[in-house]
């Protein structure tokens, strides 16, 4: 059976905005009318493209900006509660998710614990002092992409940056304000919940970027 894989794709993002999970691939067979193996096979080959992120079962721990694990983010709307995936994925479900601004997004500095939350809407920056962030250079991000997502992260401040990374023995990536996590996050999931859906090429993405504040060999410009 040809399976339409723009379809369930589609279909996938649309339950995870409207009730912050998704199905595994044994219920996706279920629900598709497909067999267990033709449903497996569509994960593979959205994976395969990029568009979902597969654990270790075959069920999706990744639909960018979704999680559907802890990965040191929660994303809260009046309706529904979501896992973000990163710093950068959990600034952009309000922008992405239609009537979801303002969110509030909560998280813990990895250094100290600190608690930390912010109202982030489709509008207008947060306020607040502290600092994302990213370990791995956007070039290697999918070398481990579920790695890199989870190193992708905001700090009290610069020094528990640098107090994390001596830790942790792990060589600096970029810091960068709240603002800036904000621009970066505005527009880069844009019509991904829609059919025809196109991910960046790099030298497109090296341009958005750019727009975005953000330049030199970490954004491959």
């Amino acid at each position: 059976m040809e399976i339409d894989l723009e379809g369930l794709r589609v279909r996938l993002y649309r339950q995870l905005v409207d009730e912050g999970r998704v199905a595994t691939s044994a219920q996706t067979a279920a629900e598709e009318g497909i067999t267990a193996a033709e449903a497996a096979d569509a994960f593979r080959a959205l994976a395969a493209n990029r568009h979902i992120v597969l654990d270790e079962g075959g069920d999706i721990v990744l639909a960018h900006p979704f999680a559907t694990r802890d990965f040191g983010f929660s994303v809260k709307s009046d309706r529904v509660l979501w896992w973000g995936g990163c710093a950068w994925d959990s600034f952009a479900i309000p922008h992405l998710v239609p009537g979801a601004s303002p969110v509030l997004v909560a998280t813990t500095c990895p250094n100290c614990g600190t608690a930390h939350a912010w109202n982030v809407s489709s509008a207008e920056p947060p306020a607040g002092d502290q600092v994302a962030h990213f370990l791995v250079p956007i070039a290697h991000v999918w070398d481990d992409v579920v790695h890199a997502c989870e190193s992708q992260r905001i700090f009290c401040d610069e020094r528990c940056v640098e107090e994390w990374l001596r830790t942790n023995a792990l060589h600096p990536g970029v810091v960068f304000d709240l603002e800036t996590l904000w621009r970066l996050a505005s527009d880069w999931y844009s019509g991904r919940l829609d059919r025809g859906y196109r991910r960046r090429e790099p030298v497109e993405a090296a341009e958005y970027f750019r727009g975005a504040g953000l330049t030199g060999p970490f954004w491959g410009s």
